[in-house]
């Protein structure tokens, strides 16, 4: 490694003129020696305190650009919560020079995609584009940067504010064991400690602020000397410092930002605290203060977390899993800048007392202590992690992502090589000697989450609460704040145009055929040291067509592929495997049934041996089959209290039909699992799991010449013939309907809308143009959909339509999750939307933003060996050309509006599609009543309920909806 470091000394003033920012410095810079496991960078920064690091990276034509700004909601206050995760949505409303809903217009109209995200320590904000989008990018940045609050306006703050709390419904209060994290949190901390409360924050906190409120919170954290700008990809610092000086230098500096101090929390007692939750398992949770990320103890604390709960050897899973007492068990220890959390986590089976829960895990501990730390212990966890870290080095904004988090929370982007030593170095000592200074017979939060009407199976009861006396509110400097503009001698107003067009990389493969029938594909990709494999075994759930009664099936054979061989234990497996930082993965798909292999190259030839294990010669212990069964089972059951589960397992009935194998979930029912035999899952293996039926993709760093050999145990696969089954087509829809299943005090309804359509698959023909037809209605997130129910509307955090076919015709879906009290209107709109786009067809400014966004987006498609994969893995299975890329650009860019209307007509028939909704009945009935459907009721199975059908007046026509139930809505 070779380090340049510059001294500078800073600017002091607040405004940054231009001849001031022409002052900017290279401070650091690093480059590779050989295969060092590190990431080249130059880092600069601007008199405006504005952090650049540029990482040069040319082997994709994209760039990644990411500002991370070093707030987040740690920097809040009591009463004032979620304000970091509010401003990340207001960030995406546009700027001065930039329109409203712009932002994500421009970046996927240029090929792009983007997003945000908020964490306790940091904001970030990012795009990837092709790499000749750099100069679009940086403006775009630039712009919310420094020209944000005057597009700041009340309605954007209210369409966010009930963004964000439908993302908070969906996300917490509507999902099982979604507010587990809550209660840790604010029984754990102090009363007003910055890690107290969730990022999400509270509703009545959400309800309380005001624009100026947020406004404040802007001014005072989102300086240039409180941020970091990393780009990375097919670019140099030559081009990248004289934009980033353009664009950001004459933003003026921000109010200083110093790193925040708070004591550790002391727990004094354990405290006990429980909550009701709609779920099936209980579960309990076992939460130890601990130190912040990067403390010299972290290491040793993820590795006793690995060892207590990581994986199939661990204690928990013995103790817990193999001996059927509980669905799941593990550890973990999430540690973040000011604070770590040592989590202890038990799902048992239904009707156990989560006392004797909390006494098993007491006691795991205790045989942790006689049984210490062994040589393996510490080997797996440094290969472990080696493979994590190289793992996340396999695209330019996973590299990106790395150097931004180093330098925002330590200073440092060159972390990487000590963040690989730290954990190589952890020993023996040091993890016995982290167990006894923060867990044994120390204090935790323990948390029982039980379902509904079983409080009496809470572990103790609850004996904390939490107390206010001694805070004091902290004093962030938000009084006297003022809003500077930066002062240009360029039109910012004017958006930058693309540089010249990036050579695409479709990437180059080989193929091969074993004797045995299998079908191989490959291509070498050298940009890490690893090599990702997916066998894909044709059938999958499909294959219960022959035996509808033994549904479910495929799952329980592919999960006992993942247990035990003749030759090894499961424990001994595990060993193996995280020792070489490797992982095999076996699960069935409605078709398939998929192993997905990693492995760093130099441990191929020991990681190959292990996929014959599981491949060739699974063990189907009866044992294991009684215990994956029993799981099975129990998940099956708790499907029923999962909304998204529940509507998609009542939309697929209804689309398919009851003769239909696609009309039950690939993990079958109560009834057919129930049926299943080992003998059943040993020839449903025998007869179904063949090479002349399997496809293998091999991307990475391997030539062809030097893997074909490695693949010879494969040669011992006797191939055998597999027919496919015919499915029964399901039968057309004489009306549309609305199908209601109750979900009782649900926050959300779950809509899904559409049809089962008659194309199946194809790469570039009229399935091909449908995909193109519907990016505007419902693929984009600029979508008519989109749009109108998210960003107009805010009843929902996302909204979205689709075909989806394999070699069957597949649906025609359009669905989201809104807020409860909107259920009928949203109906309403996703009606309308479909109708207009049928009736009217696509805009001619929207054809064109069609075109530009899919027609520069495959330079983002074929970067991480995993793309480059499933791309491989669609060209064997569909036995696509080679140049079925070029067909695709070329249909895409002489496709004509005419063409889209007419796809658009004839495959948006909304009088005959299946409207299902899951939602609080009692509250959303009366309003889908006015609508003017039929509306069939069905229960959680999606059978039909007793009080079955509700007649309804013919639907009216075309009017307006709101969000309150108004006393008449009408469709069109």
């Amino acid at each position: 490694m070779k380090k340049v470091t510059v001294y500078l000394s800073m600017l002091l003033a607040w405004l940054v003129t231009d001849s001031a920012y022409s002052q900017t410095k290279l401070v650091e810079k690093v480059t590779r020696k050989g295969n060092e496991l590190l990431i080249p960078f130059e880092k600069y920064v601007l008199p405006n305190g504005l952090t650049l690091i540029v990482h040069e990276d040319h082997s994709d034509p994209v760039v990644h650009v990411d500002v991370t700004y070093h707030v987040g909601s740690a920097r809040e206050e009591i009463g004032k919560s979620g304000f970091a995760h509010f401003f990340e949505h207001m960030m995406f409303q546009g700027s001065d020079h930039v329109a409203d809903d712009e932002h994500f217009k421009i970046v996927t109209e240029s090929g792009g995609t983007l997003n945000g995200s908020t964490n306790r320590d940091r904001t970030n904000y990012f795009e990837t584009l092709p790499s000749n989008q750099l100069e679009r990018a940086i403006w775009l940045e630039a712009d919310r940067m420094g020209f944000l609050l005057d597009a700041v306006s009340q309605k954007k703050f209210e369409n966010q504010r009930a963004t964000v709390k439908n993302e908070r419904g969906q996300n917490y209060d509507n999902r099982p064991y979604g507010l587990a994290g809550e209660y840790v949190a604010k029984n754990l901390f102090p009363y007003g400690h910055p890690y107290s409360w969730l990022t999400i924050g509270y509703i009545e906190d959400l309800n309380r602020v005001n624009v100026n409120d947020l406004k404040n919170f802007f001014l005072r954290w989102y300086g240039p000397n409180n941020a970091v700008l990393t780009i990375g990809g097919d670019i140099t610092p030559k081009q990248v410092l004289p934009l980033v000086e353009k664009y950001f230098g004459a933003i003026p500096r921000g109010p200083e930002v110093t790193k925040t101090q708070v004591p550790t929390p002391v727990l004094d007692k354990d405290r006990y605290v429980s909550y009701e939750d709609n779920v099936r398992f209980p579960m309990l949770q076992m939460v130890f203060p601990t130190v912040p990320n990067f403390h010299p103890d972290e290491a040793a604390l993820d590795a006793l977390a690995e060892i207590l709960g990581g994986g199939k050897s661990s204690l928990f899973y013995k103790n817990f899993v193999k001996n059927q007492l509980a669905v799941q068990a593990n550890a973990s220890h999430p540690a973040t800048e000011l604070a770590g959390q040592f989590t202890l986590t038990v799902l048992p089976f239904p009707d156990k007392r989560l006392d004797s829960t909390e006494a098993i895990i007491r006691r795991t501990l205790a045989e942790f202590e006689r049984r210490g730390v062994t040589d393996d212990d510490i080997a797996q966890v440094a290969a472990t992690r080696e493979a994590q870290l190289i793992d996340g080095l396999s695209s330019v904004s996973g590299k990106v992502s790395q150097l931004a988090q180093f330098q925002t929370l330590l200073g440092e982007p060159n972390y990487l090589p000590q963040e690989l030593k730290r954990y190589r170095d952890v020993t023996k000592a040091d993890v016995m000697r982290v167990y006894n200074q923060y867990i044994k017979g120390k204090h935790a939060v323990i948390l029982t989450v039980y379902p509904k009407g079983k409080s009496e199976i809470v572990a103790k009861p609850d004996n904390y609460t939490v107390s206010t006396a001694g805070y004091k509110a902290p004093d962030y400097g938000y009084n006297g704040l003022t809003y500077a503009k930066a002062k240009d001698s360029f039109d910012r107003s004017k958006k930058p145009g693309p540089g010249p067009n990036p050579a695409l990389k479709v990437p180059p493969f080989w193929t091969d055929k074993l004797p045995n029938g299998l079908k191989v594909i490959g291509t070498r990709n050298d940009e890490i040291p690893t090599v990702t494999m997916l066998f894909t075994i044709k059938g999958g759930h499909l294959l219960s067509a022959n035996d509808p009664s033994k549904a479910g099936i495929a799952q329980l054979t592919a999960a006992l592929m993942n247990e035990a061989t003749q030759h090894y234990s499961n424990e001994e497996l595990n060993v193996k495997l995280e020792k070489l930082g490797s992982s095999i993965s076996v699960r069935a798909g409605s078709e398939d049934i998929n192993i997905t292999v990693e492995s760093m190259t130099k441990n191929l030839d020991s990681t190959l041996a292990l996929v014959g294990e599981k491949l060739l010669h699974p063990k189907f212990s009866p044992d294991d089959f009684d215990r994956l069964k029993k799981q099975q089972l129990e998940l099956i059951a708790n499907q029923s209290t999962q909304p998204v589960v529940i509507a998609n397992k009542a939309y697929n009935q209804l689309l398919y039909g009851a003769g239909n194998i696609r009309s039950i979930p690939v993990s079958g029912t109560a009834k057919t699992v129930e049926s299943i035999t080992l003998d059943d899952v040993k020839a449903f293996y025998q007869r179904y799991v063949s090479p002349s039926v399997t496809n293998l993709v091999i991307v990475g760093d391997v030539e062809q010449a030097a893997v074909l050999p490695k693949l010879a145990f494969l040669n011992k696969w006797a191939a055998k013939p597999v027919m496919m089954p015919k499915l029964v087509s399901a039968k057309k829809i004489d009306k549309t309907r609305i199908y209601l299943i109750d979900k009782e005090k649900a926050a959300q309804s779950e809509i899904r809308i559409g049809y089962l359509t008659d194309m199946p698959y194809d790469a570039t023909g009229e399935y091909y143009r449908t995909g193109l037809a519907n990016y505007m209605l419902g693929g984009a997130f600029s979508s008519r959909i989109n749009m109108n129910l998210r960003e107009d509307k805010g009843w929902t955090y996302g909204a979205r339509s689709g075909f989806s076919s394999t070699k069957t015709p597949g649906p025609f879906t359009a669905q989201a999750g809104v807020k409860a009290a909107a259920t009928d209107s949203s109906v309403v709109e996703f009606v309308k939307e479909i109708t207009n786009y049928g009736k009217t067809g696509i805009t001619d400014s929207e054809l064109t933003f069609v075109k530009s966004s899919l027609g520069q987006v495959d330079a983002l498609k074929y970067e991480t060996s995993l793309q480059k994969a499933f791309f491989l893995g669609r060209i064997i299975e569909y036995d696509l050309p080679k140049n079925f890329v070029e067909q695709q650009s070329a249909i895409l860019k002489n496709i004509t509006k005419e063409e889209i209307n007419a796809i658009a007509r004839k495959h948006l028939p909304v009088s005959n599609m299946i409207i299902a909704i899951i939602g609080d009945k009692a509250l959303i009935k009366p309003g889908l009543e006015r609508l003017g459907y039929e509306i069939v009721e069905l229960d959680k199975e999606g059978n039909p309920a007793t009080t079955a059908t509700t007649a309804a007046p013919a639907p009216a026509k075309a009017g307006s909806s709101s969000d309150n139930a108004p006393a008449k809505k009408k469709i069109e």
